[in-house]
């Protein structure tokens, strides 16, 4: 009969949780102990400390597959990182405010910032001519196939080597972007290849967007990156990773989504627009961002260097008045690809190419780090048959 030290079976699976099955296999797998009852021979009894020992462990288990699945999705940090954070509302690249950076620098520079400092005076390699192809997301990703198809792997390569390879890499993206090959800054030659002259405002505009998208944090595109680069893969490898990842329209895909949100405006209203939305509990994509309780500094560091057309600042306005929400990056990038009469394709042909830097210098430090990410997943599928 059940003691303190012995339970019946119904009483082990109540304290686990678990299904009869679930119990056998523990059983099976010498987890927990088992023997006759005396007083039924027939019935089986369940050593009361093994029981105690699965559900103390299950429990922590549980807390801890808790806490991953909360890190996952805006949660906790999961992995250590010195390229870029959030704090206070501001963004920060290995400690320097970002905006501040925009005022000055070029893309080429805040890569060799996020990569931590190496060839700043390296010479790139030869390129060859970008993809054929008319469209700029095909030459993109052409380009970075074709040299992750041969780059070696990242992994065990000297420092400058990675960093020549780095440069030429971002070169690479730029060149697929613009169409052709070409010289001087990244900012200037995909001004050139718009119609707009470099060394101009638009240039100029183009550059401050670059800088201030080039990298955040651990986003889903970097995340992609560094688990490619912790398999020991290629720069450009990572790098592919990082841009299929930014196709997805909710990443690099979201303006496109402002877009449509901006062109509901325009035939119906501003208040129209936003109050059908509301009304579907659908977003009103541009607005907000999980990271800045208050203002995107990166929308609101680019909107005061250029006026958005009028019917994109009424939409500002409603959405400010209706929801309270200020606009993000993903607004001003298409606000000032509108202002400058970019390509329709501009928004994510700037987003690839200043997140390239980013991809690049988190798929080093992820190398540096020489461990394999690999999470465990949650199991929620059928019982496993120990049969």
């Amino acid at each position: 009969m059940p003691t303190a030290d012995w339970i019946a079976v119904d009483e082990a699976r109540t304290r686990l949780g678990v299904r009869a099955q679930t119990l056998y296999a523990y059983v099976s797998r010498g987890r927990v102990q088992v023997r006759a009852d005396p007083a039924d021979p027939r019935r089986s009894l369940y050593r009361a400390a093994d029981i105690a020992a699965l559900a103390l462990r299950k429990s922590r288990s549980r807390k801890v597959s808790e806490v991953a699945a909360g890190a996952i999705a805006w949660g906790e940090p999961v992995l250590a990182s010195e390229i870029t954070t959030v704090a206070g509302g501001r963004l920060f690249y290995r400690g320097r405010d970002a905006i501040r950076l925009a005022d000055s620098e070029t893309l080429e520079s805040v890569a060799r910032l996020l990569r931590g400092g190496h060839g700043a005076a390296l010479k790139r390699t030869e390129r060859p001519a970008p993809p054929d192809h008319p469209d700029m997301r095909t030459r993109a990703y052409l380009a970075l196939a074709a040299r992750a198809g041969g780059d070696p792997p990242a992994r065990g390569r000297h420092p400058l080597a990675l960093a020549v390879e780095a440069a030429t890499l971002l070169d690479v993206l730029a060149d697929a972007v613009a169409g052709e090959v070409g010289g001087g800054a990244i900012h200037n030659r995909l001004a050139l290849a718009w119609g707009l002259g470099p060394g101009g405002a638009g240039a100029d505009l183009i550059r401050r967007i670059l800088v201030l998208v080039a990298d955040h944090e651990l986003n889903a595109s970097a995340f992609a990156a560094r688990v490619a680069a912790s398999t020991g893969a290629s720069l450009s490898a990572s790098a592919l990773a990082g841009l299929a990842t930014l196709s997805g329209p909710r990443h690099g895909g979201a303006t496109a989504a402002v877009r449509t949100f901006a062109a509901e405006a325009a035939q119906l209203g501003p208040s129209q627009a936003i109050a059908n939305r509301l009304v579907e509990d659908r977003a009103l994509p541009g607005f907000g961002h999980p990271l800045y309780p208050g203002d995107d500094p990166r929308a609101a560091a680019l909107l005061d260097r250029f006026t958005p057309p009028p019917d994109l600042l009424a939409l500002r306005a409603a959405v400010q008045t209706f929801a309270g929400l200020a606009p993000n990056v993903d607004f001003a990038l298409m606000a000032a690809c509108e202002a400058l009469s970019l390509p329709p394709d501009a928004p994510f042909a700037l987003f690839c190419v200043a997140r390239c830097a980013g991809w690049i210098a988190h798929a080093i430090e992820q190398g540096q780090a020489d461990t394999l990410i690999r999470p465990r997943a949650r199991y929620v599928g059928p019982e496993p048959d120990f049969g």
